[in-house]
């Protein structure tokens, strides 16, 4: 377990409470319309994206839907540093976003470099290099489904204030509909999950044929891949792309 604090919703009453109820009832409206209008449903998770970044005073925010450490998929990211969190997560297969996943509570981690993450001690050593402060991993849910996550950070440490984390539930909420928009979508879905951009397809591909070559199991081949990637300080996707391409051999992956 992540010595990250975490929390569950409680309440989600507006009434008193400081939450931009208007702006909320805006973004609703506003992802129902991007719902209605755009046939992929990726504007509904961008609407949502920005939102968290625009009402919350994080510095981005990410979305994400998953369906394990080795299935997941990135819709929206707000800027290049989200986008390299998420595929960090990736990579190492460990992270906020994947803790809050499994455990179905927010996972917060108001201060990385002080926090001893036992859950992801690689991932956390690697984006306190890229001066990131702190993390906040919220779970989306749809009743007992599990449908992805929405990351936030910030570049300075720091708790979110009590009105911030309510109106962050509240978008979480936003963010199961949009993701239950695509999932209905039989364009962009296939059995509730989305399929994977061209890079995660690179690294199944990958896996499988690292799996063939050495006779591991698909968790060995895609730990060997992790492994080569870390230990060249690369990405994951690059040394799977090496590998589709065959300029490097799964037999390399162990020297």
């Amino acid at each position: 377990m992540a010595d990250a604090s975490r929390s569950s919703p409680g309440s989600r009453s507006v009434s008193g409470s400081g939450v931009p109820a208007q702006a909320l009832s805006r973004v609703r409206t506003d992802v129902d319309t991007a719902l209605r209008d755009d046939a992929g449903g990726f504007e509904a998770v961008a609407v949502v994206g920005r939102a968290c970044v625009e009402l919350l005073g994080i510095d981005g925010a990410s979305v994400s839907v998953v369906a394990s450490a080795r299935s997941r998929q990135m819709l929206y990211a707000s800027d290049a540093v989200s986008d390299w969190i998420e595929s960090l997560q990736f990579d190492f297969g460990e992270g906020p976003c994947y803790e809050a996943f499994d455990s179905r509570v927010p996972v917060l981690a108001p201060d990385l470099a002080a926090s001893a993450t036992a859950s992801w001690p690689v991932f956390a050593a690697a984006v306190t290099e890229r001066q990131v402060g702190a993390i906040f991993a919220f779970p989306v849910l749809s009743g007992a489904i599990s449908l992805g996550s929405v990351d936030l950070y910030r570049v300075q440490p720091g708790w979110l204030a009590s009105v911030q984390l309510t109106t962050a539930l509240y978008l979480v909420d936003i963010a199961a509909l949009a993701l239950r928009g695509i999932s209905a979508d039989p364009v962009t879905a296939d059995n509730g999950i989305l399929s994977l951009s061209r890079d995660r397809e690179q690294v199944h591909q990958a896996t499988g044929m690292v799996l063939a070559a050495l006779d591991v199991s698909a968790a060995s081949a895609l730990d060997r891949l992790r492994g080569y990637a870390f230990a060249r300080g690369c990405g994951l996707e690059e040394v799977a792309a090496d590998i589709v391409a065959r300029r490097l051999a799964p037999t390399e992956l162990d020297s």
